[in-house]
């Protein structure tokens, strides 16, 4: 009779803090958004990009350099290193503990106005990686208050970590799915019913609450049919080039966020004004189609419409380049997946049904090849689109792609990430 009232009030816990987190990753949703609406209204809409609308990505960037260099430092970037950092820790009970340090809330406060000044600039980055960091941080925060509850006294602190992780990336996209996917593939070192139970109850219960405030709706529920067999040399051709492109993507980053660490550290204010000057130049050379995390080109390119061409994709891809390896507070999820959407932007000949198929594929195979995550990468673009018919085409082609990448990319974005603090 005790162990059956131990497991429902366990099970009450972890459901309410589900909500709690829900509610909590609500105002990264809430930026995020205003990122898209000013896309919109200065750039995509417009006849023609008004001087203030470059005045606004410049200025933003600025400001958001300026402080995330400065006073704000602890805030930059993705905010997962300290989560990762953690399932290699020796020492991961201690207080003292630099990473524990690192995914304390009162860091994640810190980078609101980071996030904030990103999102109004339309920086390229997406909020996945902040929105997992905020998880981790919520769920030792509330085990460091209430050390003794029952449902968390047996989880290490590790694998409590990669738990707030894969739930605030779930929460955050509404997919519980997608948020166990990311916690056994890339932030957990423990695997078993410990980890998928309790991410699962998180995600759930936060992925409600997301619902309920009205975050957009992730899954399009596009019903595009099998992958016709015409299809399939487009298919393997975009899978190696996804391969290629997202391998080359991070043999890029990391020596450019070392070079730009450096002349930021030394040089700040004529380091941020020449980041901030190309980012505003790629903004006005793509007609706006460079800013933020790449939605709304990916969004109508998983269904088939236009969402960009190959000028497009080479302005993002130096554009997320540039927001990454300065420090802006997201990651390169949704940019990656939107560089391999945009691969198959020139086959305008083919049906609206084959171009949507073509383009989940390139963003599962670019993304996969970027992050070494292949089910997560494939599910993540399932997310997004929604047709349980492609599903086996995203798994295959995120499996080849990063089999393919892995003797070209070297090291990860988060592995580089982790070795630079360790």
């Amino acid at each position: 009779m005790n162990a059956r009232h131990n497991a429902l009030v366990a099970l009450l816990i972890w459901l309410g803090l589900g909500l709690l987190l829900g509610l909590a990753e609500w105002p990264y949703q809430l930026l995020s958004e205003l990122g898209f609406v000013l896309q919109r209204r200065l750039w995509l809409q417009a006849q023609a990009p008004h001087w203030s609308a470059a005045a606004l990505v410049f200025a933003g960037t600025l400001a958001m350099l300026w402080l995330g260099w400065g006073p704000l430092a602890r805030g930059r970037g993705g905010g997962l290193t300290p989560v990762l950092a953690l399932q290699r820790s020796t020492t991961e009970a201690s207080t003292q503990n630099p990473a524990l340090e690192r995914l304390e809330l009162g860091v994640q406060l810190r980078r609101l106005p980071l996030i904030a000044l990103t999102h109004v600039a339309g920086l390229t980055v997406g909020v996945e990686s902040p929105s997992a960091a905020l998880g981790a941080s919520l769920l030792l925060a509330v085990r460091r208050r209430w050390p003794h509850i029952q449902a968390w006294v047996a989880l290490p602190i590790p694998l409590l970590a990669a738990i707030g992780g894969g739930a605030g990336l779930g929460a955050a996209f509404r997919s519980p799915l997608l948020g166990v996917a990311y916690a056994i593939e890339e932030l957990s070192r423990e695997r078993g019913l410990s980890l998928v139970l309790p991410t699962l109850l998180l995600a759930g219960s936060g992925a409600v609450v997301a619902t309920t405030l009205g975050q957009p709706a992730r899954l399009a529920g596009l019903n595009l049919g099998l992958l016709d067999s015409a299809v399939w040399p487009w298919a393997l051709l975009i899978t190696g080039l996804g391969a290629g492109l997202g391998a080359l993507f991070v043999r890029l980053l990391i020596p450019l966020a070392h070079e730009l660490a450096a002349r930021l550290r030394t040089q700040r204010m004529k380091a941020a004004v020449l980041v901030a000057a190309l980012l505003t130049l790629l903004a006005w050379l793509s007609g706006g189609l460079s800013l933020n995390d790449g939605s709304l080109s990916l969004a109508a390119a998983l269904q088939g419409d236009d969402g960009g061409s190959l000028s497009t994709l080479l302005w993002r891809f130096l554009a997320s380049l540039l927001s990454i390896a300065a420090g802006a507070p997201g990651g390169l999820m949704h940019d990656t997946m939107t560089l391999g959407a945009l691969l198959a932007s020139p086959l305008t000949g083919l049906p609206a049904e084959a171009r949507a198929q073509l383009a989940a594929i390139g963003a599962a195979a670019l993304f996969a090849a970027a992050n070494r995550t292949p089910l997560f990468c494939a599910l993540f673009v399932f997310t997004l689109q929604g047709d349980p018919q492609l599903l086996v085409s995203l798994l295959l082609a995120s499996a080849v792609s990063a089999a393919l990448a892995e003797p070209w990319r070297g090291s990860t974005w988060n592995e580089a990430q982790l070795a630079a603090t360790s």
